[in-house]
């Protein structure tokens, strides 16, 4: 296992939320073939180390290493697949995603696969992938449950027989390599943020009798999907608290926690984009990882990015923001609860406007309820990365819905932990047309007029003017120019959603 030090700084991943698609593909919508490219891509020309493999949501290429280095053998014989750049593979969490539970084994099984081509090249025992992220993680069961798993019936047919007096299975069939694996938590809804913290320590408690000490544990926090739950203010708040007790569990286990931030280039989904890093890393100085998104890698100058990306691989990280839970808690509840009454408002015109929004990568991720009140059975929505394009090419940026309910003084006490709260929301705002509001029912007409004036950004003539054709146009029915002109706004603003 390699070092805390050694672990990347970037992580590239195949979120669909780029406008352009990249020049290696001959499609703007990206499929298997092409993230064999984008692979490469990510690890060559922009100098990132690590990248997500999504087995989650798609049809899996399980060949990923034998492609990798057959097509590219000059760059991966000088940087070699689990030493110099990594493969991450998400899988699927069977607690949840019960039609697809079986692909979770596959996966698993294709791990010791990776290992032998990779050994054939290389000849040196080094496995070429040797960790899993498990998504929507709510308690330490289904970690242990897919490290016990790989142990026993993966590698652990190394010692097996088919039947009394045969050989092993190992003598058979070969040895199935690595005999262990990591496994990393992904949490994504606020009561298993909230707890991320102990179900991590409980995880680490039960394996350590099987693993002994680890040189370091990695805990994957979501941003898109709590601030499509709560609102993107209380999204960043409740981060702010959980990398708090993040660190608490560090200190008090003396492991390496090593937190990754899920984030993407809109500030409704984290900010994180070339031109703005260095101020995201500034708010978030705890998060070892932060993801690179396809937005972050194909909407800007690759020159840009591959500059983007050494400042970050080289920044240093400390210790967390501090957060006084007892009053931030109380705010990210009050955002919450105007926020879901705000976006139980907008629900028609987001479902409306999401079938518009071009599609980016060929997949089908899983699709939840948004439950907004328990008295609710629940209004159905677009996943993030619609939700934001929908509202932003309505001129009705998503990170202004809850935040009418806030107090100046509850502003304050944002302010003390949530650094970059009006240099995310001022970017944001940028793009508020305010002329738009025009076709949302009164009271969220009030809420977000409310909440867009503890801004002040001068407006984007140039997206004001298209997100005016698009409200147009949607009160008009007018269908046929859409998914142009949601295009053109989101070239603008240099993501899709």
């Amino acid at each position: 296992m390699i070092s805390p030090k050694d672990v990347s700084r970037l992580m590239s991943t195949q979120h669909p939320d780029n406008v352009h698609p990249p020049f290696f593909s001959d499609s703007s919508v990206l499929s298997g073939e092409d993230e064999i490219k984008e692979a490469f891509y990510a690890f060559s020309h922009l100098k990132i180390r690590e990248q997500l493999w999504d087995c989650e949501g798609k049809e899996v290429d399980n060949f990923v290493v034998k492609k990798l280095l057959s097509r590219y053998e000059p760059f991966f014989e000088a940087n070699q697949l689990g030493r110099d750049r990594f493969l991450t593979l998400r899988v699927q969490n069977p607690d949840v995603e019960k039609n697809e539970a079986k692909i979770l084994l596959e996966t698993l099984e294709s791990i010791p696969r990776n290992y032998d081509v990779a050994n054939v090249f290389y000849q040196n025992n080094i496995p070429p992938i040797f960790e899993v992220t498990v998504p929507m993680v709510s308690s330490s069961d289904v970690l242990v449950r897919i490290h016990q798993y790989y142990r026993k019936f993966v590698s652990g047919k190394n010692s097996a027989s088919l039947f009394e007096n045969d050989v092993r299975i190992s003598e058979w069939i070969g040895r199935f390599y690595p005999e262990d694996i990591i496994v990393t938590p992904l949490f994504e809804d606020m009561d298993s943020m909230l707890s991320a913290d102990r179900i991590t320590e409980d995880y680490m408690r039960r394996m350590k009798p099987l693993n002994g000490d680890r040189p370091y544990q990695r805990v994957w926090l979501a941003r898109s999907d709590p601030a499509l739950n709560y609102g993107s203010a209380s999204a960043v708040l409740l981060e702010k608290v959980v990398l708090q007790r993040l660190k608490a569990l560090e200190e008090r286990t003396s492991t390496p926690i090593l937190p990754i931030l899920g984030c993407g280039s809109a500030p409704f989904r984290g900010h994180f984009t070339p031109e703005t890093a260095d101020q995201i890393l500034k708010g978030y100085p705890s998060v070892h990882t932060f993801t690179a998104q396809s937005a972050f890698k194909y909407d800007y100058d690759e020159s840009v990015v591959r500059k983007s990306v050494a400042s970050i691989s080289e920044a240093r990280t400390s210790n967390p923001a501090p957060v006084e839970e007892e009053k931030v808690l109380p705010i990210i509840e009050k955002i919450k609860n105007q926020y879901q009454k705000d976006v139980a408002l907008a629900a028609p015109f987001i479902n409306d406007i999401a079938k518009f929004v071009p599609q980016r990568r060929k997949r089908v991720l899983h699709i939840g309820l948004f439950g907004y009140s328990r008295e609710s059975a629940g209004i159905k929505l677009p996943r993030a990365i619609k939700f934001t394009a929908s509202l932003y090419s309505l001129g009705i940026p998503p990170e202004l819905l809850g935040l009418s309910a806030l107090s100046e003084k509850d502003v304050e006490i944002i302010l003390d932990s949530y650094k970059n709260f009006y240099f995310d929301h001022e970017t944001a705002v940028r793009y508020f047309n305010r002329e738009n509001l025009r076709i949302l029912p009164p009271s969220l007409r009030k809420s977000v007029e409310k909440a867009a004036s503890l801004f002040d950004s001068e407006p984007d003539e140039k997206h004001t003017k298209i997100t005016s054709i698009i409200a147009k146009d949607y009160s008009k029915k007018n269908f046929a120019p859409m998914e142009e002109n949601i295009t053109r706004a989101a070239t603008l603003r240099k993501f899709l959603g």
